[in-house]
C-alpha cells in the first residue's frame, strides 16, 4: 500500500536548505517528514527547528537536533504542517491537536508556509466535516458561547475535556477549547472574524495564510501554489 504522507513528507524535504530555520507542527506527516531530515545528518546539524506540538519537539530531541521556542526566533524559513482539510486556495481546517493558536504563530512568522498531506483532505470548499475549534479565555467562555449562540443559529457547542483530568482541557496559555459544529459553514471570511470576539483567542481556520501544499496521491504528488 501506497504511503502518501511519507511521499508528501519526501517532497517537502527538497524544499529545505542547509542553514534554516524550520517550524513543524503536528501529525503523522511531520512524524515522516522529522526522520526523514534526521537522517541526512550533514543537512540536519545546521538547522535550527522550532514547533508548539509536544510530541514533535520530543521527536526532534530524540534525534539530536536543535530546537528554539518560537520566542527566541526572529523568523523561521519555512514552516511546515498538516491541516485536517483544504481548498484550492490553500484555507484549511486544523481541528484535532488544539493548538492552532501556537502554529499559527510560527505560520506567520515563516517565509513560507507549506501545507503537507494526501488528496484525501483537498476539498472544493470548507464544509463541516470537521468542527471549528476555538480557544477562548475562560473568564469569556459564557459571553462567548452567547454571541456565538446568536450569530451562528443552530451551533452546537461543546467544551473539550480530555480522558485523563477532570474538567476542560487547558491549552499551554491556560484557555478552553471550544469545539463549534455547524449545520452549513459560513462563509470563511465571516468564519475568520470569530477571532475579533473579546475573548476568543484564535481559532482553527487557517484563512490565508498558506502559501503552498505539497500533496500525494494515486496520481503523484500536486503542488499547489497560492494564487
Amino acid at each position: 500500500m501506497n504511503n502518501y504522507k511519507q511521499q508528501a513528507a519526501t517532497e517537502a524535504f527538497k524544499l529545505i536548505s542547509k542553514g534554516q530555520v524550520i517550524g513543524l507542527g503536528a501529525g503523522s506527516t511531520i512524524a515522516y517528514l522529522v526522520k526523514t531530515i534526521a537522517a541526512d545528518h550533514a543537512l540536519a546539524s545546521t538547522l535550527t527547528f522550532s514547533s508548539p506540538s509536544y510530541d514533535t519537539v520530543i521527536m526532534l530531541n530524540d534525534h539530536r537536533l536543535n530546537v528554539k521556542p518560537s520566542d527566541f526566533l526572529q523568523g523561521v524559513d519555512l514552516y511546515f504542517d498538516g491541516c485536517d482539510q483544504l481548498d484550492w486556495q490553500l484555507n484549511a481546517l486544523k481541528s484535532g491537536g488544539g493548538i492552532h493558536t501556537y502554529e499559527k504563530i510560527l505560520a506567520v512568522m515563516a517565509d513560507e508556509f507549506v501545507l503537507l498531506g494526501d488528496y484525501g483532505k483537498l476539498v472544493e470548499h470548507l464544509d463541516v466535516t470537521y468542527p471549528l475549534v476555538i480557544e477562548v479565555l475562560p473568564q469569556a467562555l459564557n459571553v462567548v458561547s452567547a454571541i456565538l449562540r446568536k450569530q451562528f443559529k443552530g451551533i452546537s457547542l461543546i467544551i473539550r475535556t480530555g480522558d485523563q483530568r477532570v474538567g476542560p482541557v487547558r491549552t499551554d496559555g491556560g484557555c478552553y477549547l471550544i469545539d463549534a459544529s455547524f449545520v452549513t459553514l459560513p462563509g470563511l471570511e465571516l468564519l475568520d472574524q470569530i477571532k475579533m470576539i473579546p475573548g476568543v483567542v484564535d481559532h482553527s481556520l487557517f484563512f490565508k495564510l498558506a502559501d503552498k501544499a505539497i500533496l500525494a496521491g494515486p496520481e503523484g504528488i500536486r503542488t499547489i501554489t497560492q494564487k
